[in-house]
């Protein structure tokens, strides 16, 4: 995620530390080993120990000694739950998303956008016995990646998606040749075009994905249902139902945070 700070005197430290917070709470509760973590962070293995010992001094992170895995601490769990009543909606779409888990049959989720990439905030299993496994609470993605990320970049604005392009060079180097500006420019005008995005095995061979934005009071793409499976599932006839599907429950849901207090 970018920073606005690097001016500002041990923004470094900081920015490392709250990376170091993003992984170790995208490994959930059975935790993360510090060697995943520093390479992930692209720090060195003593810096990110280090980091992450200060971290549990103040109780961000916690540490299974038996199993040497760093997992999210308890300040992390008490700050969440101030911060849950100004920007978590789960409340309201949980019926939104288990509504369309039913009907598609397929895995439906929630994700948020937070800053250059989203996370999934909610998952909620259909009832097709095969599937997807490529999001679960907790993961994030680059924006354009995933097809949740994928329909929030798209409505966002020229001069937003043209600044994140440019601080996101390694995409197609790191997600595959296929997220090159000229091939993720394409797919952000099919998405604005058929209103929902769609990622055909771009992150998992076989693994389809379909998302759709959700908007704030102010028209900003904040959220995004999306539905996975595997591909057969998702054919020419299929998929059209599943995007018209998609679409009503986001279009739902917006209409719910448009009109909460």
């Amino acid at each position: 995620m970018p920073s606005s700070a690097t001016g500002i005197p041990g923004a470094q430290s900081v920015a490392r530390a709250a990376r170091l917070l993003r992984l170790v709470t995208a490994g959930g509760a059975e935790g993360v080993a510090v060697s995943e973590l520093a390479g992930a962070a692209e720090l060195t293995r003593p810096t990110a120990h280090r980091l992450l010992t200060a971290l549990r001094v103040e109780g961000l992170v916690d540490h299974d000694e038996r199993t040497g895995r760093w997992m999210p601490g308890p300040e992390l769990y008490l700050m969440g739950t101030v911060a849950a009543s100004r920007y978590d909606i789960t409340a309201i779409a949980r019926d939104v998303v288990r509504s369309l888990a039913v009907r598609t049959e397929e895995s439906a989720f929630l994700s948020v956008r937070r800053g250059d990439e989203t996370v999934c905030i909610m998952r909620e299993e259909g009832s097709f016995p095969i599937r997807s496994f490529v999001l679960s609470e907790g993961v994030r993605f680059p924006l354009g990646v995933a097809s949740a990320g994928l329909a929030i970049l798209a409505f966002l604005p020229t001069h937003d998606v043209d600044a994140y392009l440019d601080r996101h060079p390694e995409l197609p180097a790191r997600w595959g040749v296929a997220h090159d500006e000229s091939r993720l420019r394409a797919r952000l005008r099919e998405t604005r075009e058929r209103g929902y995005a769609l990622n055909s095995g771009l992150i998992v061979e076989g693994s389809f994905g379909l998302g759709a934005a959700v908007f704030d009071r102010n028209g900003h793409p904040q959220w995004a249902l999306s539905i996975t499976g595997v591909q057969f599932r998702f054919g020419p006839e299929r998929l059209a139902d599943l995007g018209r599907t998609l679409l009503a429950h986001a279009h739902q849901l917006t209409t719910r945070i448009a009109s909460a207090r």
